[in-house]
């Protein structure tokens, strides 16, 4: 199975002190799990041999096959740095001691750089598909050979949309308030029916770190490290219990589209927004960058290990050289930051500062997107 349809859309926590990766595992109707029960002997040890093909979580499949390679893509030229802000890099406290997958605290320094004031938006993603003709994951068509047994009109493009229950439900099952919509793309971010006529200044959603990074390359940018996100998200102030500060609510307001209400039946929208929030709708922080706080998960350039802090690099550190989450062995994933829209304290509190995100390769959802930094 070399590409398969399955997104992982949310790694919201719960649980006592730890990390649960949730996975939403969306097979087209009536999509059959892995077929290793039905496997000779040596049909078994050919599938492990084959890193492309492996059961996880309860036998759904991992997406960790999908197609990789991005579209040809050059840069366009252009270097620059209006709508960037320069980060004058430095030392900081890196991490978190309430996450296991952030500790420990540790003191980290990180060069200058320059960084997107906010997220790429829509109208900005428009332009590079526009020049590029690029083709994101989630519209890619889908090759029947890849997945024996499920019927060719089963396989149609699509992504994970959050789709809000009527009722209060459990918070032990996401897949009550995810679904897989098909036609759902970074044009289409609610589906076939709806188009981008009054989103385009918000954050371009529903891609992949292929996607992000095919972006990066073209605008002669690329995606942020971790250290360099997390340095940037502090605004200078060191760490703190929120990148703005330590009250939830400064003044009495919100200053970062998050959830508010029960989740995920009862959105209040205390904060303005149901969902994705058109960039600078909350204040910026001291360096100038807007919504490091929620609005959408971003993607940054190192791969996911829980474990990296214990032994990472004082000085501009690049992440590990390979992934690997006890989640989900096997799969590619990368870091993600930010938290977003779907962040609550009563389901995810990943929005927290010094917390981390992750999310395999080729996935993505309406929850997701990210922003670029340039060298100096």
């Amino acid at each position: 199975m070399k590409r398969l349809k399955l997104w992982k859309v949310g790694y919201e926590m719960m649980g006592k002190g730890g990390l649960k990766m949730l996975l939403l595992g969306v097979f087209l109707a009536g999509v059959a799990a892995c077929h290793s029960q039905n496997q000779s002997a040596g049909e078994e040890q050919a599938a492990k041999a084959d890193s492309a093909a492996h059961c996880v979580a309860k036998g759904m499949p991992s997406r960790s096959a999908a197609v990789r390679q991005a579209a040809s893509v050059t840069a366009s030229g252009e270097n620059s740095t209006d709508e960037m802000a320069w980060i004058p890099g430095g030392s900081f406290q890196m991490g978190s001691d309430e996450f296991p997958d952030s500790r420990p605290l540790h003191s980290v320094k990180v060069d200058g750089f320059w960084m997107d004031k906010h997220e790429v938006t829509n109208a900005e993603f428009a332009r590079f598909v526009a020049a590029t003709k690029y083709v994101t994951v989630a519209e890619r068509p889908l090759n029947p050979k890849d997945y024996p047994g499920v019927p060719a009109d089963k396989l149609v493009p699509g992504s994970a949309v959050f789709t809000p229950p009527a009722q209060k439900v459990s918070l032990e099952n996401p897949l009550v308030w995810w679904q897989y919509v098909a036609g759902a793309s970074w044009k289409h971010p609610a589906g076939p029916q709806s188009n981008l006529q009054g989103r385009e200044n918000q954050p371009v959603v529903h891609v992949c770190y292929e996607d992000a990074a095919a972006y990066a390359k073209w605008a002669g940018k690329r995606l942020p490290t971790e250290a360099e996100w997390e340095f940037a998200a502090q605004g200078g102030k060191g760490n703190r219990k929120y990148y703005w500060g330590d009250e939830l609510k400064p003044a009495g307001q919100w200053i970062a589209n998050i959830y508010q209400g029960n989740f995920p039946n009862q959105n209040t929208t205390e904060d303005g927004f149901a969902g994705v929030a058109p960039v600078r709708s909350f204040p910026a922080n001291p360096y100038g960058l807007y919504d490091m706080d929620g609005n959408v998960w971003e993607w940054c350039q190192d791969l996911y290990r829980p474990d990296y802090y214990r032994n990472s690099p004082k000085e501009n550190p690049k992440g590990p050289t390979d992934s690997y989450d006890p989640d989900e062995p096997g799969a590619v994933k990368y870091v993600q930051r930010g938290g977003s829209f779907l962040c609550s304290d009563q389901y995810c509190i990943r929005y927290k500062a010094g917390s981390r995100g992750k999310g395999e390769v080729s996935s993505g959802s309406d929850n997701l997107g990210f922003r670029c930094v340039r060298d100096k």
